[in-house]
């Protein structure tokens, strides 16, 4: 699955849901919720540790995985499929002549893990021989044996089906009743069951749990014969069931009437408004083109940021690694020694693995090093990348930041995005106050379409809900807006970013990186964020 297939399986067209190989064989609901013995695990990992320092190898490290995925997919009054899968092996990493070896096997036994560590280490000697210079691993101190759960309340993948799809059946009909002519709703679970242990002397068991509630939502002019669609106003988190409680504390009304979620989502109350919103934006105004001054809501920034701060500073997309594939990054390590304006001094954005409720909270990577918060962008200059075991030397740095992943066991890990967040503003500012010092700006609310070139430089981005801002007040909605940018000028043209009490999360839950291609789901946090003259185009277009 490449990077862009997040955005495929996000316009809904999955009614069929052919899934990649990744997500493993079908299985049947009731055994979503059994797991591996942990002494059984610890069993194989040492029997393959033992096996590739036998044959040679100076590090091994090991992962047993267990992957659980399920699919609950509906449209208007049909459930179109219910789907859940497994995936479970064993992935073995070695160091032999100072090259890296990585073979895998869903072969469960003893003597069959000791053989993969064989052919791992086999692997590595013959990669030394085209090796230029030896793995550098920063230093990691082993933990022994130690455990982490995702903080759930509810175990998604226990909730009976039948309740999730009434769930999904009453959210339909909230759409339908409220206007709408089409409603895909679609619910994504998934557990990694992952079981780490290295020569190191880490012996680290994770459950981790993310969920992931989508829908489009479409009202159709049948005169004219034009339709337009709104998304979900909600993120996927890092969260069992419980999110779908829908609690009042989990929604925030924003000054032009429209309400987004945080750490609780009414998916049914939104699939209503959906419908509101979808219609309204046939008779909608379309944009004037040119500069404006945009509010971005959190649920539209999150997007913005991942591609044009969290890609970019990926070290090994700065040292070209990614060049045949999604490009390489305009954030070239001249800029990091420079401590390169990357933004406005109102800039300030951080890396982490550890914030509750985000997609990529773990206690550990899958290189066995324990997560953390580090500073990317500081008073708007570079100050750091993302960086593992064996890239940290190259940045001058003593240790990884812990952000190396594998999305099977079957796949050799490697580095991936942590969550990147555009950190709250200091100083006291609600989203009204910040709406009330604009003349003439326009306030965008949920993500859309984009593009960006391979280097991370120009862009452009769109989203689900727009509405026009005159002398500091939310006017009326307009439709057909896209906004452009160069990556430095644009954070540049950050004029301020409201306080704590805004913050909220958004993500991506398919994230894709790597040849051969590997997913993953990265969580970026914001307040809503005020950029000063940007240029904005109309999308509209007409054809014949």
């Amino acid at each position: 699955m490449h990077r862009r297939d997040f955005l495929a399986l996000s316009s809904m067209g999955v009614g069929g849901l052919a899934l990649p190989s990744i997500f493993g064989k079908a299985i049947a609901a009731e055994e979503l919720g059994s797991a591996l013995d942990v002494g059984f695990k610890k069993g194989l990992a040492d029997a393959a540790m033992n096996a590739a320092t036998a044959a040679g190898a100076s590090y091994c490290d090991v992962r047993v995985g267990r992957y659980l995925r399920q699919f609950v997919i509906t449209r208007e009054r049909n459930v179109q499929n219910i789907v859940n899968t497994e995936s479970t092996g064993v992935g073995i990493r070695v160091i032999a002549g100072g090259a890296w070896g990585f073979a895998a096997t869903n072969e469960l036994t003893k003597d069959a893990v000791a053989r993969a560590a064989g052919q791992a280490v086999a692997i590595a000697k013959a990669n030394a021989v085209r090796q230029t210079a030896p793995v550098q691993l920063a230093p990691v101190k082993g933990v022994g044996e130690v455990a982490w759960r995702t903080p759930i309340v509810k175990n998604s993948m226990q909730v009976p089906i039948k309740e999730k799809v009434d769930l999904l059946m009453s959210v339909n009909d909230a759409a339908l009743g409220a206007g709408a002519d089409f409603i895909q709703s679609i619910l994504f679970l998934v557990n990694e069951q992952k079981y780490f242990a290295s020569t190191d002397g880490s012996y680290i068991d994770q459950d981790v749990h993310r969920i992931w509630p989508r829908m489009s939502v479409t009202a159709v002019d049948k005169a004219s014969g034009k339709f337009r669609t709104r998304d979900e106003l909600a993120a996927p988190m890092g969260m069992g069931y419980e999110y779908m409680d829908g609690a009042a504390s989990g929604k925030t009304v924003l000054p032009c009437g429209v309400t987004v979620f945080g750490k609780s989502y009414d998916m049914i109350a939104d699939a209503a408004a959906a419908a509101r919103h979808a219609r309204a934006k046939l008779t909608a105004p379309s944009v004037k083109p040119g500069k404006y001054d945009l509010v971005l809501d959190p649920s539209h920034t999150w997007l913005t940021i991942h591609e044009s701060v969290g890609h970019p500073l990926e070290l090994d997309r700065v040292l070209g690694y990614e060049a045949n594939y999604a490009g390489t990054s305009f954030a070239t390590m001249d800029k990091l020694q420079s401590r390169f304006q990357y933004g406005s001094d109102k800039v300030n954005i951080v890396a982490d693995k550890v914030q509750p409720g985000s997609l990529g909270a773990v206690a550990y990577d899958d290189e066995g090093v324990k997560t953390k918060q580090w500073d990317l962008i500081r008073d708007g200059k570079l100050i750091g990348y993302q960086a593992i075991r064996d890239q940290a030397h190259i940045e001058g740095k003593t240790e990884s930041d812990g952000c190396c992943y594998a999305d099977s066991w079957s796949n050799v890990q490697f580095q991936r995005m942590a969550n990147v967040s555009l950190q709250p503003g200091k100083t006291p500012m609600s989203v009204a106050d910040m709406i009330g010092g604009v003349e003439n700006g326009i306030y965008i609310i949920g993500d859309g379409s984009f593009s960006i070139d391979q280097q991370r430089y120009n862009a452009q981005f769109g989203g689900q809900l727009f509405f026009e801002i005159k002398n500091g007040k939310v006017t009326q909605q307009i439709e057909d807006v896209a906004y452009q940018i160069r990556t430095p000028e644009f954070w540049n043209a950050c004029a301020g970013v409201c306080d704590e009490r805004d913050y909220r999360l958004g993500g991506s839950f398919f994230d894709g990186k790597g040849q051969p291609s590997q997913v993953s789901a990265v969580s970026h946090g914001s307040s809503t964020a005020r950029f000063n003259g940007i240029n904005v185009i109309n999308t509209a277009r007409t054809l014949g």
